[in-house]
């Protein structure tokens, strides 16, 4: 019998609850499944042990062969020791309050030395488990996982997290995901070894190549003398060279996934229409969904915040100095005024928590910009408990300047999706009153409509 609620067991199943081959790829167009790391310092180990973990898991997995020589084996279990004694006689998290660097450096550990690996893998068992049930080929199935991060943009209740950290953050996440991309083509051009006198090349990827070939002469130095007839190496090697462009942000780096996306589906169409299903197109199918799932983001950052901070900063900007005073359905009146209007100012003499709290909306501009729209997740607001909750971030964001630039956007326009947390029983109790309000509100609806009319609630 298959694996309980594993893909064979799964398929099976569908097949015989009467779905056929086509309604389950209908059915997968419509997952998606978004695991979120969640900020927890206690839990930040460190990276030494977690590395000893996976060369004791590694070690293990070994011994399952069945022709490894006795003495090999007894050194195998030789190493397990010494992995197993030396993390016990290891601290596991460091005596120092760990920082939220710390608690990121925790999370990137899984995203690429774990799940970056099995990304592939997750996708060929689904296929194959598809196969079996319903005797039908498939193509490539669609993109079904994805993976966000709160740490380093979860400012509820943590002085340490705040522009700088969401910055820091994704900075850090893009670096060691271009790392991976680039050792991983150049892993690829040891594979692709291929000449024009055995094989055939598309002529688009030959014509990139050659572009890039002018742009990145340093790339080609670094190929053997043996190797310049090689097409794939050559052009593996020049995308290495603009994946390290990207890195230091020159110019000649891409300007987004999108473009590094095309460059490795050009070498998989170019596999596929010349003979190389069984010459290489398995890995570079590979690091084709790797890019597909990371993007230059690796894991999309949530921001969120307190809804008192957000309303203290928001009365300071509008000059009320009765805000807090004022009944919610006021508050939300008096925002969509301000947002219709235009009316939207940083404080004349701005406190500490102003510049911090409008600093963070600029951050998240920035970093659009940088990294792509992927990278920046829901604005999450903590304890909402009105309309007016969500309607503050939206001005806050406009007085920050976060707003669209394109030109068939209206004026205003605030490109971010904003995720009201309702967390007390009576806010849950108010929760579908709370929803009702917001759809109704003319200044929300403009807003939702930019956003595909899709509202995210966290209970």
């Amino acid at each position: 019998a298959p694996q309980r609620d594993g893909f064979l067991d799964l398929m099976t199943r569908l097949r015989d609850a009467g779905h056929d081959a086509a309604s389950v790829l209908e059915l997968l167009e419509s997952v998606e499944v978004e695991p979120v790391f969640t900020a927890h310092p206690t839990e930040s180990t460190r990276r030494a042990i977690l590395e000893k973990h996976q060369r004791i898991a590694r070690r293990l997995v070994e011994r399952f062969d069945p022709s490894l020589p006795p003495s090999e084996d007894r050194r195998s279990l030789a190493r397990i020791r010494a992995e197993v004694t030396t993390a016990w006689q290891t601290e596991p998290h460091p005596e120092d309050r760990p920082t939220v660097l710390d608690e990121t450096e925790f999370v990137l550990f899984f995203l690429t030395d774990v799940l970056y690996r099995v990304i592939p893998p997750f996708y060929e068992s689904l296929t194959d488990a598809y196969r079996e049930v319903f005797g039908e080929p498939v193509g490539r199935l669609p993109r079904i996982l994805r993976f966000s991060s709160w740490v380093g943009g979860d400012m509820d209740g943590n002085p340490n997290v705040d522009a700088g950290t969401i910055r820091a953050t994704l900075a850090r996440h893009r670096e060691l995901v271009l790392a991976r991309y680039r050792r991983e083509a150049l892993q690829l051009a040891g594979i692709l070894t291929q000449t024009p006198s055995r094989a055939s090349f598309a002529e688009e990827m030959m014509e990139r190549s050659r572009d890039y070939a002018e742009r990145f002469p340093e790339a080609d130095r670094e190929v053997p003398a043996r190797q310049q007839d090689m097409p794939y190496v050559l052009f593996l090697h020049r995308i290495a060279a603009r994946l390290a462009a990207t890195t230091v942000d020159q110019a000649a780096g891409y300007s987004g996934p999108s473009e590094f996306l095309r460059d490795v589906a050009l070498i998989v169409e170019s596999l596929s229409a010349h003979r190389g299903e069984h010459a290489g197109l398995f890995a570079a199918r590979r690091l084709l969904r790797r890019v597909e799932t990371f993007g230059f983001h690796l894991a999309t950052l949530d921001v969120r915040q307190d809804s008192q901070v957000h309303r203290d900063v928001a009365g300071r900007c509008l000059a009320e100095p009765d805000w807090g005073e004022m009944e919610a359905v006021e508050r939300a009146a008096r925002l969509a005024r301000a947002m219709e209007s235009g009316d939207c100012r940083a404080p004349a003499s701005p406190t500490d928590e102003d510049t911090s709290t409008l600093e963070v909306f600029r951050a998240i501009r920035e970093c659009r910009e940088r990294y792509g729209d992927a990278a920046i997740g829901p604005y999450i607001i903590s304890m909402t408990q009105g309309v007016d909750d969500v309607l503050t971030v939206l001005f806050l964001a406009r007085v920050a300047g976060l707003t669209e630039d394109s030109a068939d956007a209206p004026e205003g326009v605030v490109p971010l999706d904003v995720a009201p947390l309702l967390e007390t029983v009576p806010d849950l109790e108010a929760g579908p009153a709370i929803l009702r309000d917001l759809l109704a509100s003319p200044a929300y609806r403009a807003h939702l409509g930019r956003r595909r009319d899709r509202q995210m609630v966290m209970i």
